[in-house]
């Protein structure tokens, strides 16, 4: 049976994210210093987002409370939820996240990763109906305009996509940009990060799926075709899929369906493999589900979809190295995106 999201996970993992979203040590900045004076603690560095071990697993903290206080109202903490997001998003706070990115040397903060992430609470915020959802949303939104204004600079100037499978990822960044376009109807923002996809990934053909590496995160292969199969009409996917992967309805290549070994959960990179199982049954769902129904992949993905799930799920918290971002990427496999 392959795991969906039940209220006792959905319970889980939004007290997971509350032990850490406000958890400022210990902390990994992606921080320039060009001065004594830039010299700062996380938290005054950036007011919403010093917690989660570091400013992106804090944004995701912050989107999957966010998307569990929407999916499940009757969750029992529901209330510290609320409580926090009213707390963290504030107009001062919003301010001071926008500060930071002004001086030259934040031009490449958390660039495409944590830009990313940022649209996806965005654009999870304004999927919101209550009161209190659509004041989040109007108050992050100016920080949202500030990482689309990012993309819109830096996408003309990316001749080459980043294929590694961790944070630099350019198809994982474009496919959560495009759930933000989807979610507050910016059709040109979207265009953008489609166009873009094509130009970097449209002549792609018999992917060597050389992973899993030790430390990835996402599999470079998947995370690719995943993004297509958005960007592409159902019968141009089918056929730049079966170009891309044409082996995969027979389980080919196995390393795509097999979940990657994790030897060391202490080790925060190589726990990045539990990451990469998770967001591979992701990646398979959403191509599943731009298959034709008869496609005979479809009797390999589930699966496969579980055994992944299976490796994972047990091990999003334990040791704060995985604990800090985990449960994040098991909502992703187990919750569509667009639900």
């Amino acid at each position: 049976m392959t795991p969906t999201l039940t209220i006792e996970l959905a319970e889980r993992f939004a007290r997971i994210a509350l032990g850490h979203a406000t958890r400022e040590y210990p902390n990994k900045l992606d921080h320039v210093l060009t001065g004594p004076s830039d010299v700062r603690s996380p938290r005054e560095l950036h007011p919403i987002f010093f917690g989660s071990f570091d400013w992106h697993s804090c944004v995701h903290a912050h989107w999957l409370l966010a998307r569990l206080y929407r999916r499940f109202p009757q969750l029992e903490v529901a209330g510290q939820i609320r409580a926090l997001l009213d707390a963290q998003f504030t107009a001062a706070k919003v301010a001071g996240e926008l500060a930071y990115l002004e001086p030259a040397a934040a031009r490449g903060f958390e660039r495409p990763y944590g830009w990313a992430w940022l649209l996806m609470l965005a654009g999870e915020l304004h999927r919101h109906d209550s009161t209190e959802g659509r004041v989040w949303a109007a108050r992050l939104a100016p920080l949202a305009a500030a990482f689309v204004r990012r993309f819109e600079a830096f996408l003309p100037l990316a001749t080459y996509p980043i294929r590694a499978g961790v944070h630099s990822n350019t198809a994982f960044a474009l496919l959560l940009a495009r759930d933000y376009a989807a979610a507050t109807g910016h059709a040109a923002f979207a265009e953008l990060c489609a166009v873009t996809a094509r130009r970097w990934y449209g002549a792609d053909r018999v992917s060597p799926a050389w992973e899993p590496s030790q430390d990835e995160f996402l599999s470079p292969t998947l995370i690719e075709a995943a993004l297509m199969s958005e960007v592409l009409a159902a019968g141009e996917f089918a056929a730049w899929f079966a170009g891309f992967l044409p082996e995969a309805a027979q389980g080919l290549p196995a390393t795509l369906f097999t979940p990657a070994a994790v030897s060391d959960r202490t080790d925060g990179k190589i726990a990045h493999l539990d990451g990469l199982n998770l967001s591979r049954a992701w990646c398979w769902r959403r191509i599943g589900a731009a298959l034709a129904p008869d496609d005979p992949l479809r009797g390999t993905l589930g699966p496969a979809i579980g055994r992944h799930l299976a490796s994972a799920l047990e091990h999003v918290a334990g040791d704060y190295m995985g604990e800090h971002w985990l449960s994040s990427f098991a909502l992703l496999a187990l919750d569509p995106v667009s639900a």
